[in-house]
């Protein structure tokens, strides 16, 4: 017992569980009373390699048994033939249909004991030798199907063999996935060869002249597996009823030995004519095929039969093929009928459906067949039945990224791989993955795949989650390529639009709205010029592009702007990734290249805005609170004042961008706007203020006093546009023991180094500090003390200094005196018992000069967004005179916000809803209707554009459609801003 106890040790050493195995390798005479025989120890290691070494064992134990005499000679192959070894037991350990046919016709395996068990040149030769009589002629009938089941089978026992050995005999040459699919796929060709012989010895009548074989599906483009239907179109001549019987007899022939020929995918399907004629074909193809038929035709060509007829039928079809995203909802039918699949998987299966499910083959399929239909339209490189060699074409002409291209091609090996060891097994047609549980099954599959344990996992938990791994990233890039919005742009783009060079295309520019299409040709040829993967992405962005564009106001501008931020951008590896893979990127570029100039500037120099464009989410999801965080922390990290006022230019640039992004696309209301930008010029001059303040105080080695910042105008009021300055005031405090003077002298040289850093020239918008506010204007100092301010406004204060100081706010440094600053500035704006007779006269008088002194010369008061009627002048002037008024008793009346002034005029009862309501919509329409103006035209503006591009232009950033007439907007506009004057008319003069 002892004795059979260390036997059976030592046989599942080899990787055998059968209680029979002993017995069996003692029968080979590899195994004797001291257990393994040295001489046979190869075999053994051999077989321990083997996929299932049972099955194997088990095999080579029925071909002894059924060919007792040839045994010796086989064993002495298996014991010095390496290659032959590897190739036999690779076989016999991964299936067991082939195991039933070598036990079956032992003599077999002598097939696999030359240099190359396989040639697929010889393939038909091979098949028709069998089948030949002595004198020539072919066997016909029942016959001829079991010579030629048996000559199909050893030929796939050879191919499997070449495919197989390498995972017993590590080392083995072996042929890659891609091989494998092509030699089954031309077995497969010559057999329908060989059936179509027979079938035509049967009939008495030749293909020649009479019948054509297209091959379709995975034979079309050669990259069948070891069970797999094949889809054929058969292409008849004159005499349709001889070639019909040829085709049938054929399909009985082949069928009957070797596999199914599916006739499917003829016009009308199973219901339709089996063997048309070369015009009846092509009469369907034009009038009533569907969508999917294109898509099967694609991986069409000839195979058998009369060579010129099948050359004629591919010659007809690819014009057809390679026009069919012209098709109204191409693109749509597509998905349609990949989501119509996928929905016919049970739903016991979904996980374990190598073929039609989520992350399975037809996911590959689908998508690179749909990018081959819609770009191959004018790229013949993308052409290919392969599937494979499509995805590396779809791939190195940037139609997909390099590395998306690499993932997907190498899951579908991988899964395609599965498949065939799958198929293996019993030899036949399935595409389910084993269940987790069955760990069995999970072993042996591994093991024929060539997985090994790792990590503490064994080879089959390792292969489920490789298989896990691979669906996964199959579904996401499925999802990225096959319902990319930019495909429907492009498909919707006809196809003579797609040849960007041609005469044609410069009329159809012109057609488009294109000023200059010479020019915008001159721009496109510069950016698709050359064979670089950067001109090939362009190529397949431009047509849709140019599309795009054309329905922007001003496409000539968006066309060049897009060369110009091509050009500044050509280092950026991710840029043209960008475009192409997020279809809303390109459609929102487009949008805002054709409508604002700021917005190109910006965008060459803070490109990463434009990895939000796609999620808009991101686009406005930063609260001006964290951006200013942000700011203040990247400046502060900076080593001097020099690199910390670069690093602000460079975080507001992005931040404007970013803003101004949102506001075009219609994202973020105007009051959002304003707050986003008066909070990034908040942090700037806090930034700028922090590293001057340091700087300053370094070199003077103390702290002569404390300076604070207080924000004036729109900048206190958190309105700031895309143009405006920041209107400031600079207090200082001396510190213990220092002057005055000292402290004056030092708090000014700090402001004048953070007025002169921000408002050096640079190709953003300016950074203008502007403190002309301070009392005595210009002609006073920048810097005062907290005492003198007090002084000043006690004694010299002037009632438009009282109205200035409303939207006075601390902004930046010291927060102690700041807050104390704007406490003393109470009694003066918001003086105890408001204002007299006297001063409201006076600031009737002042409001009354500054808009006929201000006014430029020759504006229209009725478009004029700052000064004119019902512009932003007349409804703050309004409010602040309120404020002034009535400000000392309503609490809520003491804000720097207009808007939040002119609800607080409404609640306190001042002036009635519907006033109120035409005030705010005046003021929020001007103030917009101002950035739009700056985003327009790259610069600040007030008055409105009277006709043209730049007026269509605003009137499209105001939310109007491209078709609706500027006019319109305009005519609002005077309407609401006429009706908000007559308001102010009454409010600021009358009450």
């Amino acid at each position: 017992m002892a004795d059979r106890a260390r036997l059976t040790a030592s046989a599942a050493r080899y990787g055998f569980t059968d209680s029979r195995a002993e017995e069996q390798l003692r029968a080979a005479g590899w195994w004797d009373t001291a257990g393994p025989s040295a001489a046979a120890s190869d075999v053994l290691s051999a077989l321990s390699r083997a996929a299932d070494p049972d099955l194997a064992l088990r095999g080579l134990d029925r071909i002894r048994e059924a060919d007792g005499a040839g045994w010796t000679e086989l064993d002495e192959a298996l014991r010095e033939n390496r290659t032959f070894r590897g190739r036999l037991l690779g076989v016999l350990g991964t299936s067991s249909a082939l195991v039933d046919f070598l036990a079956a016709n032992p003599p077999s395996w002598h097939s696999l004991t030359g240099k190359n068990c396989t040639d697929p040149a010889c393939y038909a030769e091979l098949l028709m030798k069998q089948l030949r009589r002595p004198d020539g002629t072919l066997i016909t009938g029942n016959e001829a199907e079991q010579v030629l089941r048996f000559a199909y089978r050893e030929l796939i026992l050879g191919i499997a063999a070449a495919d197989l050995g390498h995972l017993v005999e590590p080392g083995l040459e072996h042929p890659h996935y891609v091989e494998v699919a092509s030699q089954l796929t031309q077995l497969a060709e010559a057999a329908l060869i060989v059936g179509l012989a027979v079938a035509e010895a049967e009939v008495g009548a030749k293909a020649d002249d009479t019948l054509a074989v297209i091959a379709m599906g995975k034979c079309g483009g050669r990259e069948l597996n070891y069970v797999s239907d094949v889809d054929v179109i058969f292409v008849g001549g004159a005499d349709l009823a001889v070639s019909t019987r040829l085709a049938s007899t054929m399909m009985r022939v082949v069928g009957n030995a070797c596999f199914e020929v599916d006739a499917a995918l003829r016009p009308e399907g199973k219901s339709g004519a089996l063997v048309r004629t070369l015009d009846g074909h092509a009469g369907y193809y034009k009038k009533w095929a569907k969508t999917w038929e294109f898509q099967a035709l694609l991986k069409a060509r000839p195979v058998a039969g009369d060579a010129e007829l099948g050359r004629q039928y591919s010659e007809m079809v690819a014009p057809l093929v390679w026009s069919a995203a012209d098709r109204d909802n191409f693109v749509a039918e597509v998905q349609q009928m990949r989501r119509r699949v996928e929905g016919h998987v049970p739903s016991e299966h979904a996980e374990r459906e190598l073929k039609l499910g989520r992350g399975g083959l037809r996911d590959v399929e689908f998508a690179v067949q749909l990018l081959q239909l819609v770009h191959g339209r004018i790229d013949p490189d993308l052409r290919s039945p392969s599937t494979m060699d499509a995805l590396a074409a779809l791939g190195e002409g940037g139609y997909v990224g390099r590395q998306d291209s690499a993932e997907l091609g190498a899951s579908y090996e991988f899964l395609r791989t599965v498949e065939h060891r799958l198929q293996l097994r019993r030899l036949r047609r399935t595409h389910l993955f084993p269940e987790a549980s069955d760990l069995d099954e999970l072993r042996i599959l591994a093991r024929a795949i060539g997985v090994r344990p790792a990590g503490g996992k064994s080879s089959g938990e390792v292969l489920l989650a490789e298989f896990r791994r691979h669906g996964q990233g199959i579904r996401k890039l499925h999802e990225k390529l096959f319902y990319r919005p930019l495909l429907q742009s492009v498909a919707n783009v006809p196809t003579e639009a797609l040849r960007l060079t041609t005469k044609q295309a410069a009329s159809r520019l012109a057609a488009l709205g294109y000023a200059a299409p010479d020019g915008a040709l001159h721009h496109i040829k510069a950016l698709t010029a050359g064979v670089s993967r950067r001109a090939a992405i362009q190529n397949a962005l431009l047509p849709v592009l140019l599309d795009l564009l054309a329905d922007t106001p001003d496409p000539d501008r968006g066309l060049l702007s897009y060369r110009k931020v091509s050009e500044a951008l050509e280092d950026t590896p991710w840029y043209l990734r960008v475009l192409r893979d997020e279809g809303a990127v390109v459609e929102r570029l487009a949008f805002l290249l054709g409508t604002s100039r700021l917005v190109p500037d910006l965008l060459a120099r803070a490109p990463e805005v434009l990895q939000l464009l796609g999620d808009p989410a991101r686009l406005t999801g930063r609260t001006p609170a964290e951006v200013a965080t942000s700011l203040r922390a990247a400046v502060r990290r900076q080593p001097g004042l020099n690199a910390s006022v670069a690093a602000a230019r460079s975080l507001r640039r992005h931040e404007m961008l970013r803003v101004a992004c949102a506001d075009l696309l219609g994202l973020l209301d105007v009051q959002r706007v304003c707050e986003a930008l008066s909070s990034v010029w908040v942090a700037v001059l806090q930034g700028a203020l922090a590293t001057a303040n340091r700087q300053r105080q370094a070199e003077l080695g103390r702290t002569p006093a404390a300076i604070a910042v207080i924000g004036m105008g729109r900048l206190g009021g958190a309105e700031l546009g895309y143009g405006s300055d920041a209107d400031v005031l600079f207090v200082c405090e001396p510190t213990e023991g220092v002057s005055d003077a000292d402290a004056v002298r030092f708090a000014s040289s700090v402001a004048e180094t953070v007025r002169k850093m921000l408002g050096a020239p640079s190709l953003d918008p300016a950074l203008v500090v502007d403190a002309d506010l301070r009392p005595e204007g210009r002609s006073g100092p920048l810097v005062r003390t907290l005492e003198s301010y007090r002084a000043y406004y006690a004694r010299w204060g002037e009632v438009w200094e009282a109205q200035a100081l409303l939207r006075a706010r601390f902004i930046a440094g010291d927060a102690d005196l700041g807050e104390r600053f704007v406490a003393m500035l109470d009694p003066v704006r918001y003086p105890d018992g408001g204002l007299d007779a006297a001063r409201v006269r006076e600031i009737r008088r002042i409001k009354a000069r500054v808009e006929t002194e201000r006014m430029p010369k020759g504006a229209d008061p009725t478009r004029h967004t700052k000064l004119g009627r019902g512009g932003l002048a007349d409804v703050e002037w309004t409010v602040q005179l309120f404020q002034l008024r009535h400000a000392h008793e309503v609490d809520a009346l003491r804000t720097t916000s207009t808007l939040e002034a002119l609800a607080a005029l409404e609640t306190a009862g001042f002036v009635a809803v519907a006033e109120v309501e035409s005030l705010t919509e005046a003021w929020l329409l001007a103030t917009r209707v101002r950035n739009a103006g700056m985003l327009v035209r790259g610069k600040a503006v007030d008055e409105i554009p009277s006709s043209g591009r730049d007026l269509t232009a605003v009137a499209r950033v105001l939310g109007y459609a491209s078709d609706d007439d500027p006019g319109e907007f305009l005519d609002t506009y005077r309407r609401i801003t006429r009706r908000a004057h007559t308001v102010v008319e009454r409010l600021f003069y009358e009450s």
